[in-house]
């Protein structure tokens, strides 16, 4: 009695204290407050606390450190494990946090921990800058740049951490740190792919690049012409500069204006070249591509900020992903590839990818914690569908998919592709070197393992 009183008082006193909201199980909103991403995920957490800044913050961690409670951190709520989220625990939403300052001057970007991929690519497209963002517009940025951090910009502009500058945070017992490369560089260069181990990121400042045009050629094959667009997506890859990436992937042919409707609701192989600069050049650059028979195209100049929403997917749907870092594309592994897209579900939000890498991912720092830049090519199956009873015939695709890759595979993993798929990933994610370090830096930021909802590295 004495321990459920203790617990109601704290809640009170949170409710009173917080500029923000406090949502308990029984309160209007907490249902939906509690909503993420992926619809698998159903979790009821003990306290949700919507912060509005960074005292919010620390004063949700101290109530948790109080009552014992575990915390899991919301920012885009994207993760497909569902790390946003905990049972009977506390989960410290940020998604009110959403500032972001850019700083022109000095080519960098202030964003709030709660921000997403759409807040920060419209707040720095007006000034003709941008960095490395997740491919959607609905990402969380935090997460996705702890993590390490691939998308459209990698291979001109390196992987997101290659951009962090530095991290607000609030640790474990509710202080407030700077992580920088001069202040606490340890810590700094941890939170280069540790992602949410060792507090909660307030607020991230990022390089910014000059991105005066951002061009896209975006064209659809019919499964029969598959294998001969990705080996030439990977020629075009290959001998191009490291303004163009993109990725070759096949997915449900959407109900657009570009797609012809007969073709609406199929399977078909999508080449995406994205090029920092105009579509004349492009053009030049996709020649091969566009001289292959295909059903729909569209090459076009556009905002980089538009060209992130291209493939949101709706939320509230079922997710599983997971892949594979292969160490060649040779034309072997494009037939197994492209053999393997007839079992992908289809209908449904689901697409089978290969992302390439090289440019300045490869170039990078290789001292942090992300061994997978060296990679040429990433196989990666993103499966979204509706019913739960699909549920099997899409974990399996998932599964085939990755083990398809294993004869080319390098071991590496970019954990925010994955979800918890155990220790032993984790550590690939990281490296065993890196690992043992980061969990050195953990015991000293987080000696209880308070931030464990995340693919975790426990202090040593």
């Amino acid at each position: 009695m004495a321990a459920l009183s203790k617990a109601g008082a704290a809640l009170a006193a949170l409710r009173s204290d917080l500029a923000g909201d406090v949502h308990a199980p029984g309160d209007p909103g907490y249902d939906e407050a509690r909503t993420v991403f992926n619809a698998t995920i159903d979790r009821r957490p003990a306290v949700i606390a919507q912060c509005e800044g960074e005292a919010d913050v620390v004063r949700a961690v101290r109530f948790a450190r109080e009552l014992d409670l575990k915390i899991a951190v919301r920012g885009g709520g994207h993760s497909v494990a569902g790390m946003a989220l905990c049972d009977n625990g506390l989960v410290v939403d940020l998604r009110r946090m959403r500032e972001v300052t850019v700083h022109p001057g000095s080519a960098s970007v202030r964003v709030g921990g709660g921000a997403v991929m759409s807040d920060l690519d419209r707040a720095t497209q007006p000034h003709g800058l941008a960095t490395t963002g997740g491919r959607v517009s609905t990402t969380g940025v935090g997460g996705f740049v702890l993590g390490g951090g691939n998308g459209w910009l990698d291979r001109p502009f390196g992987l997101a951490v290659d951009n962090l500058l530095g991290v607000e945070l609030v640790t474990a017992q509710g202080d407030t740190v700077l992580a920088t490369g001069d202040e606490n560089p340890e810590l700094f260069w941890a939170l280069h792919g540790g992602g949410g181990n060792f507090g909660v990121a307030t607020a991230l400042t990022l390089r910014l690049h000059e991105l005066p045009e951002f061009s896209i050629a975006l064209l659809m094959y019919v499964p029969e012409t598959g294998p001969h667009a990705v080996r030439t997506f990977r020629d075009v890859i290959t001998t191009g500069p490291p303004e163009v990436g993109g990725a070759v992937l096949y997915v449900t042919a959407p109900p657009e204006p570009f797609v012809p409707g007969h073709l609406v609701g199929s399977l078909l192989c999508t080449a995406l070249v994205t090029y920092t600069g105009g579509e004349e050049d492009l053009r030049n650059l996709a020649r091969p591509l566009l001289a292959l028979p295909h059903e729909c195209e569209v090459v076009s100049t556009m905002p980089y900020a538009d060209v992130q929403c291209m493939l949101d997917g709706p939320p509230g749907l079922r997710n599983h992903w997971s892949v594979e870092y292969v160490s060649a594309l040779p034309d072997e592994l494009v037939d197994v590839f492209c053999s393997r897209a007839r079992s992908m579900p289809v209908p449904s939000a689901s697409q089978q990818v290969l992302f390439p890498q090289g440019g300045a991912i490869a170039a990078g720092p290789a001292e942090y914690p992300v061994p997978y830049r060296d990679a040429p090519w990433t196989v990666h199956p993103f499966g979204v569908w509706e019913d739960p009873a699909d549920d099997e015939r899409a974990l399996r695709w998932v599964r085939d998919v990755c083990a398809d890759a294993r004869p080319w595979r390098t071991g590496a993993v970019y954990l925010n592709f994955i979800g918890d798929e155990g220790r032993d990933r984790v550590v690939a994610g990281l490296g065993t070197g890196n690992f043992n370090r980061l969990a050195r830096i953990k015991r000293r930021y987080d000696p209880d393992n308070v931030f464990r909802y995340n693919h975790n590295i426990p202090p040593a």
